[in-house]
């Protein structure tokens, strides 16, 4: 029988707001690079992609701009996306494959039709021979190393950097799933608002990541941080160094974080008793970037009363799951061909 993965590579792509990775069979993750572009205005061509790109944000001439081509976990410039995958895929890949690869992408559990057929066929204009779409709560079970397709209810809250993905999974499948716009990204926008408002300094925004990662904070510290930090003073309009605490960041971030928690609030009120019962049992699994945020594990399990814990490699989990997913696809074709993943369906 004709196996159509025998051929070719098998990827697995995490296509995130804030970053993307992939992963190839055999091999694990081979790119982890930060989903931003720099092009040149002028001549409309790509100047450099992933982390040179992303140290030229807020520092390019005029010519020059860094965008990131994903906002809120959904394609927002499907040219952009489109080079940027071509270059992720290409340089993953190099010069060994003469065949174009199966590529499994992940996408928030709420994505529309349209949006999914947007990321579908990018993907494809990249350079894949045959795409996979997962939603990410799955994906990210899957690489947190919890078993899905037993009749057992498991909760996963995915926090990457445009999206919130909370899924309650059981047999396979998510039984209840809510997605929100509130993730990563929306914590440094806040950090930015408070640094403004509070000391009337502007900052950019990987200024404002590094405070979310040094000193950031949405649970009362028992040892108060702080970081000194350059901004450009509003009133005089130079720059201005200032001092800023982890009591001043847990004021910023917390109103974001108490949305995430109120969305993990929710999906356990829709959760059948005995799927909460496990849930209540077995725990919540914290994944992706955004559940690094010091104290967010700790709020979860203050407003729910159900243990939250952060899954080892948290910022690779949903890669890795892909990956998990396109390994299990290659060595189970002909269930494949019948329409049926062991995961769930295949788009």
């Amino acid at each position: 029988m004709f196996n159509f993965m025998s051929f070719g590579e098998n990827i697995g792509i995490d296509l995130g707001t804030a970053s993307v990775l992939v992963y190839i069979k055999g091999q694990g993750i081979v790119i982890r690079e930060p989903s931003v572009v720099a092009i040149d205005k002028d001549t409309n061509s790509i100047m450099a992609v992933g982390e040179e790109a992303r140290r030229m944000l807020g520092r390019t001439p005029g010519n020059i701009v860094a965008i990131r081509p994903l906002r809120e976990g959904v394609i927002s410039n499907y040219d952009v996306t489109e080079k940027m995958l071509q270059y992720f895929i290409e340089k993953a890949l190099g010069k060994r494959s003469f065949v174009k690869p199966t590529i499994a992408v992940c996408v928030p559990s709420s994505v529309t039709e349209v949006e999914m057929r947007a990321v579908e066929d990018a993907t494809r204009q990249a350079g894949a021979r045959r795409v996979h779409i997962i939603e990410e709560p799955i994906a990210a079970a899957i690489g947190s190393g919890i078993d899905i397709s037993r009749a057992c209810g498991s909760m996963v809250v995915d926090i990457g950097g445009g999206t919130t993905d909370v899924a309650v999974i059981s047999l396979g499948g998510a039984v209840v799933s809510h997605s929100l716009k509130v993730a990563g990204d929306n914590f440094d926008e806040a950090i930015i608002r408070y640094m403004r408002k509070k000391h009337n300094i502007l900052i950019g925004e990987r200024t404002a990541e590094e405070l979310k990662i040094e000193i950031g904070t949405v649970f009362e510290r028992s040892m108060p941080v702080s970081m000194d930090v350059r901004g450009r003073n509003l009133i005089t309009g130079l720059p201005k160094n200032i001092t800023v605490t982890s009591d001043e960041m847990l004021d910023a971030l917390l109103e974001s974080a108490l949305a995430i928690t109120d969305a993990v609030h929710s999906v356990l009120e829709r959760t059948p008793p005995e799927l909460a019962a496990d849930i209540y049992e077995r725990g919540i699994v914290m994944t992706g970037g955004g559940s690094l945020l010091y104290g967010l594990d700790k709020l979860i399990q203050t407003k729910t009363g159900v243990n939250a814990m952060v899954a080892e490699d948290a910022v690779s989990c949903v890669a890795i799951g892909t990956g998990r997913y396109i390994e299990y696809m290659a060595d189970n074709t002909a269930e494949e061909k019948k329409g049926r993943t062991g995961f769930f369906s295949k788009r």
